[in-house]
């Protein structure tokens, strides 16, 4: 199966644990991978023959932006089911990074979780 990459969407938001987290807010930033049969665009040169990921950005970035959960991983598994709801898709993957304002800390995290779309 082909695979589409979109990498890079970013987006404010108020998602942690600590309630400082949630007044405050931190940057997130969403890697996503798409599987679908890119071959009928490939021939054609049609957009209506694959996945616009144009809409998707703009969608990906209002969950952030609005969701008002403790765990990334709730944040991930929502962005994969709009995502899988919206598009006629195999699966999604959604790698959701953010750098948490941990003591000593310069790193980040990510949660990582590939979905199938459901049976219809």
């Amino acid at each position: 199966m082909d695979c589409l990459h979109v990498r890079g969407i970013r987006a404010y938001g108020y998602i942690g644990v600590f309630p400082e987290e949630q007044v405050l807010g931190q940057w997130f930033e969403v890697d996503l991978t798409l599987w679908l049969d890119l071959a009928p665009a490939g021939q054609s040169d049609r957009l209506d023959q694959t996945y616009d990921y144009s809409t998707m950005i703009p969608r990906v970035q209002h969950l952030i932006q609005t969701s008002r959960v403790k765990l990334v991983e709730t944040l991930a598994e929502t962005i994969a089911a709009d995502i899988l709801e919206q598009a006629s898709l195999h699966q999604v993957r959604v790698m959701l990074i953010k750098r948490p304002s941990i003591p000593n800390f310069d790193g980040s995290i990510a949660v990582d979780i590939t979905r199938p779309r459901g049976s219809d």
